[in-house]
């Protein structure tokens, strides 16, 4: 059982617990023992599953609640809650701070995703800005270095190792100063892995540590062990000094549920799971939004930094045309490319609130990629004047031919993308110019607004003229039935609770959003 079916299990109970008449003691017993069941179906401690059990009758007292409370909610709420406690570390997990130099050692067992996650991690510190440096001092595998060499090659990202020296320590040492020289933020070490837990093993991360020493040591486990988790991360805690704890292969197996529970009762804080192969399946790990996701609330946290990352407030002439209620085809472009840049479809969905596990079913991720860059395809096949333009250039059918032979595509798909455009520009049009409340907005507000997309603060609030500004925003949108036709445009229909709408949805996110793109930059080293 895979993380989404366990949430789907979850949410289905807690659904069936809705449509309930009557809430008593037998409802509760019921929807405690089908969430209990697919806990332990994922491998979680038959304690710990006993303990959510009497935590949850515990705060849920039938006889205390008067008959008017609602007693569903107070159920969700907390099954919610002993479902975060189950995962949570409670311990708070070191981050490496700017201005500084940072140094981060990775352990663990051979064949955990070490080195693939060093180089993970190493991409999402550059996301954030940092200058980032590879280490590789794993002289045991045949391999590491060229698997570490070709990561990092891939993420643009600088490394650092030998094929003719042997020491661990030394390449470790080398590669470490070589990065301190040129005034690295985040400089990462990978160390050797082992078959077992050898005394070897332990005695070559101590030396390495002793030589570079770390601000962190990362300690990657493999996902699919499960309960043994435990008995491994308590091992590893009391034989090093590990900071935290990277949790891989989260994406498809039946014992992941098992793995994180049982990582957190040891209280070691786990700092990121990996979800995939590719360079972006490496999500920061937080109790409650990993919950909240699981259930299919959504993960607006995780949504609102990726949105960050991407920094759309650089795009000025993007944000003024969108002001005055303009939307070029050259704006799309920009916004299915910073679309591309956010990560696989799939995951971004997953952030939304809506999106129960249910919903994502049958979706093609991977399909709706090479739908988004066929697209990008089209308007590199665009002169500038087409792109500047709002579409009506290409009633010409001499333009759309070009452009199809250009780009290699149908003329029809150009049409495709044409249309879409339109739905969007007459939603920008209705929200821009002088009398929409985007046009009142100066452009410092709409520069705030995409830099925070996660607050309004009074100020922005007071330039849109105050909840009545946002009330009359909502009604130049066509009133909330026009909200939710934008969405079910966005979301193809999937805004609801049930899985209905799957293949608008696919048809229109599959034009709207896709995989990640390059990395943009640096070379590597030897």
């Amino acid at each position: 059982m895979v993380l989404n079916e366990l949430g789907a299990r979850i949410n289905g109970a807690l659904q069936a617990l809705s449509k309930e008449s009557v809430i008593d003691e037998k409802a509760l017993d019921a929807l405690l023992r089908e969430i209990c069941g697919a806990l332990l179906e994922s491998d979680v401690n038959v304690r710990l599953v006993q303990q959510l059990r009497a935590n949850v009758k515990k705060r849920v007292n039938m006889e205390e609640l008067a008959s008017s409370s609602n007693k569903r909610k107070v159920i969700q709420t907390a099954v919610f809650e002993e479902l975060c406690s189950l995962v949570d570390p409670k311990k708070e997990a070191w981050t490496p701070r700017k201005g500084r130099q940072n140094i981060i050692m990775f352990v663990g067992l051979q064949g955990s995703g070490k080195t693939t996650s060093c180089t993970k991690l190493a991409a999402y510190y550059k996301r954030k800005g940092m200058k980032v440096g590879l280490v590789c001092a794993d002289t045991f595998r045949a391999g590491a270095f060229d698997q570490l060499k070709q990561n990092a090659s891939r993420a643009h990202i600088p490394y650092y190792g030998s094929y003719n020296e042997a020491d661990p320590v030394q390449i470790a040492m080398d590669g470490v100063a070589q990065f301190r020289k040129e005034k690295f933020d985040v400089i990462i070490v990978d160390t050797s892995g082992r078959h077992k837990q050898e005394a070897e093993l332990f005695a070559e991360m101590v030396q390495i540590a002793a030589a570079v020493k770390p601000d962190n040591t990362i300690f990657v486990m493999d996902g699919t062990i499960g309960q043994a988790a435990d008995s491994q991360a308590r091992a590893f805690k009391e034989s090093v000094d590990i900071g935290s704890i990277i949790i891989t292969k989260m994406d498809g197996h039946a014992k992941g549920g098992g793995a994180i529970s049982a990582v957190a009762a040891t209280e070691s804080p786990i700092v990121f799971i990996g979800t995939g192969e590719h360079m972006h399946d490496l999500e920061r790990f937080s109790a409650r939004p990993f919950v909240s996701k699981m259930l299919g609330m959504g993960d607006i946290t995780g949504l609102i930094e990726t949105v960050q990352d991407m920094h759309i407030e650089k795009k000025g002439d993007m944000m003024k045309n969108l002001a005055k209620g303009v939307f070029t085809l050259k704006d799309m472009r920009d916004q299915l490319e910073t679309i591309l840049k956010m990560g696989p479809l799939n995951k971004i969905m997953g952030m939304m609130p809506g999106m129960s596990p249910e919903m994502m079913q049958g979706f093609d991720a991977d399909e709706s990629t090479r739908k988004l860059r066929s697209y990008m395809c089209i308007f590199d096949s665009m002169t500038e004047t087409e792109l500047v333009s709002d579409g009506k250039l290409f009633d010409d059918e001499k333009r759309l031919r070009r452009v199809a032979l250009g780009s290699g595509v149908r003329t029809v798909e150009i049409q495709a993308l044409l249309y879409q455009h339109r739905q969007f520009g007459q939603i920008v049009k209705k929200m821009g110019g002088p009398k929409g409340m985007l046009g009142k907005m100066n452009p410092n507000a709409m520069q705030q607004m995409a830099k925070n997309p996660g607050a309004i603060n009074p100020s922005m609030l007071k330039q849109m003229g105050g909840m009545g500004g946002m009330q009359k925003m909502i009604q130049q949108m066509g009133g909330m039935s026009g909200v939710q036709n934008m969405m079910k445009q966005m979301m193809g229909g999937g805004g609801g609770g049930d899985a209905g709408g799957m293949g608008n949805m696919q048809e229109m996110m599959s034009q709207m959003m896709g995989g990640m793109g390059g990395m943009g930059g640096m070379g590597g080293r030897r």
